[in-house]
């Protein structure tokens, strides 16, 4: 890799690298060891993008990078967060006075967690949490619904709810959807909180139905590369909206509830009846198609073929770019030049405007293609991209 990449270290696991850490900045914030930590992962998509929310398919992978916290419950109401990454003192809120929408900033995430479970009528009160994290923000890889899922999963044990992880990680979609006011769908948090090590997770997002996939690269001699772009991204300002209002609207005007009921074999006579609208039209493509690659990634990594879905990745790139229109030109210039030097395919992944890339090559070539993708951002002038491996591993789970 070039020498002046801005490179990401894959973290060790979150009790090695956060742990002690983190309960030691909680004793210096409040005064007193936590009750307990907690930690919860980053993800990139490896293919199914913007279909979440239209009841299809997606397949994302946990990252090793996470964010971990310690919280201890408090009898008084009171809702204190604090973070490494935020300046000054704790945030003090009031479980009482949580209302939709939030405040802006980055508390609204777990204050949001603490209004939906009060919404669905949990006994949830105050607490003291303090936050440290390892997972790049805006870069497209749900540092929000880390935070997010690692707070509900904190509440969860603190307050004794027992709950299952798909159920905090839909108390977590509606946390971001009515209090943070980000339309997402569930996959975020779903891969937060569910996702395994050494696999990617098959998500029906229309009925939640999940199975782990095998996802071992190292085993065929591969890796997944994420290419930051450092273009950073923020989803609330309405593009994001956008696209998922005019995919409603297409759903609307096919008469079915999702444009996943859309069958990719009909998809020639769909696209007719939408010729009046081509911007519908194009929306409407990219998620038939994106959820037959899907599938059809799917049927690879069943057969032991994981070479054979780079093309697919890329197919899905051109489609997020062309149909969709969220990609950019930092994004394009990392998946042509990736490609250009050998990666055997490569996409943007996440919600797009920004954010990442992922690149998969042969472990052998993955220090050249870096170095490429690195070279041509600074030729065209461009941040340093930071380049690291994805590495598939846990969902959310108690450190201590």
């Amino acid at each position: 890799m070039s020498p002046h990449a801005a490179a990401v270290p894959t973290p060790a696991p979150a009790h090695e690298h956060g742990a002690r850490r983190t309960a030691a900045a909680f004793r210096a914030v409040y005064g007193a060891a936590p009750t307990g930590l907690w930690a919860a992962p980053g993800r990139v998509n490896l293919i199914g993008e913007h279909t979440d929310y239209n009841g299809g398919f997606v397949l994302p992978l946990a990252l090793p990078h996470t964010i971990v916290a310690a919280a201890t419950a408090r009898t008084d109401g009171v809702l204190r967060l604090h973070s490494s990454d935020a300046d000054g003192g704790p945030v003090e809120l009031r479980a009482d006075d949580l209302r939709p929408p939030g405040a802006g900033g980055w508390a609204a995430y777990p204050a949001g967690i603490v209004w939906a479970m009060r919404a669905a009528g949990l006994p949830v009160g105050g607490a003291d949490l303090h936050y440290d994290s390892t997972v790049p923000t805006g870069a497209g890889l749900s540092s929000s619904a880390a935070l997010e899922v690692v707070t509900a999963l904190a509440l969860n044990d603190l307050y004794g709810l027992g709950l299952d992880r798909q159920r905090l990680a839909t108390l977590a979609q509606r946390a971001e959807n009515a209090f943070v006011g980000v339309p997402c769908g569930i996959m975020d948090q779903t891969a937060a909180a569910c996702c395994t090590a050494g696999h990617a997770l098959l998500l029906d997002t229309r009925d939640l139905t999940r199975r782990q996939v095998p996802f071992d690269l190292a085993a065929d001699g591969l890796r997944l590369l994420v290419v930051d772009t450092r273009v950073r991204h923020a989803l609330a300002d309405g593009a994001y909206a956008q696209r998922r209002a005019g995919c409603e609207r297409g759903a609307r005007a096919l008469g079915v509830h999702t444009l996943r009921e859309v069958p990719y074999a009909r998809l020639p006579e769909t696209l007719d009846a939408l010729a009046g609208e081509p911007a519908v039209q194009a929306l409407v493509r990219h998620v038939v198609t994106e959820n037959h690659r899907v599938e059809e990634v799917i049927a690879r990594l069943d057969a032991g073929d994981t070479r054979a879905i780079g093309p697919l990745l890329t197919a899905g790139h051109a489609s997020l770019r062309d149909d969709f229109t969220v990609s950019c030109a930092e994004l394009d210039l990392a998946v042509d030049t990736a490609r250009a030097a050998g990666a055997l395919g490569a996409r943007m992944t996440g919600g797009g405007f920004g954010g990442s890339a992922i690149v998969l090559v042969e472990a052998a070539a993955a220090a050249a293609v870096g170095a490429a993708v690195t070279d041509a951002f600074a030729a065209a002038g461009h941040t340093a991209p930071r380049i690291f491996p994805a590495v598939p591993s846990a969902g959310a789970h108690r450190l201590a």
